[in-house]
């Protein structure tokens, strides 16, 4: 009987898989290209420091994880977010500032608020991804994700379902944020998934509101263009 346990056990670890971190090192490295991309008007600094700060303290979040050392792993992750959502905020004023003075021509200032509209939605995700249950460390503890800030459909299904549709083991990754952030910044509020806790409805207020500036900021340049 025992031995049937320790069996069992051990064919359920083996198809447990925790949580990937590559999609958000994608979106990190994507949110520093999308920067970069942007005229110097726009960026405080050279354009330089911003993706150089961002690579330096990537490294050393990765081989955190990596090492098992989860704590600086989630520090640094916590000051990468950070520094991205304020270069985002600062970029979004430089943008605001930059508009009526005509200081760039008016294809650039249309792309570079399509740059700052997608930043905006990899910047929360990431806050979203990093924040919820825990953070993705703690995610990875439980087999079952029952319980969080967001409330996702998988969440209010019995076992039976879950099991139907092969998800009896579902946990959010990266990609459930991602949907999240485009929702909230295309609808200005979430869709399918409700906000439980305060701190995500702050953090998707203050998506919003960043979201209809830029978008506000792209209808006004394009009324004037024409």
């Amino acid at each position: 009987m025992v031995k049937e346990l320790v069996k069992r056990y051990e064919a359920e670890a083996d198809q447990w898989d925790p949580e990937p971190r590559w999609p958000a090192v994608i979106a990190i490295i994507s949110v520093g290209g999308l920067y970069t991309s942007l005229p110097s008007s726009l960026i405080a600094g050279p354009k330089w420091l911003f993706p150089t700060v961002v690579i330096l303290l990537l490294v050393p979040t990765i081989i955190a994880h990596r090492t098992g050392m989860h704590r600086l792993n989630a520090i640094l992750g916590f000051i990468v977010s950070g520094i991205l959502t304020l270069a985002l905020i600062v970029s979004l004023v430089l943008l605001i500032d930059a508009l009526p003075q005509h200081k760039e021509s008016p294809g650039d200032l249309l792309l570079s608020a399509a740059s700052l509209w997608m930043t905006n939605i990899l910047v929360f995700a990431l806050w979203y991804w990093r924040l919820d249950a825990g953070g993705p460390h703690q995610r990875d503890k439980r087999r079952e994700h029952s319980e969080g800030a967001f409330l996702f459909p998988q969440m209010t299904m019995s076992d039976e379902t879950l099991a139907e549709n092969g998800q009896e083991d579902w946990s959010p990754n990266f990609v459930d944020y991602l949907f999240l952030a485009f929702n909230t910044s295309t609808a200005f509020s979430p869709t399918d998934v409700p906000v439980l806790a305060r701190w995500g409805k702050i953090l998707m207020m203050l998506q919003s509101l960043l979201s209809l500036l830029i978008i506000a900021l792209l209808a006004a340049r394009a009324v004037n263009i024409l």
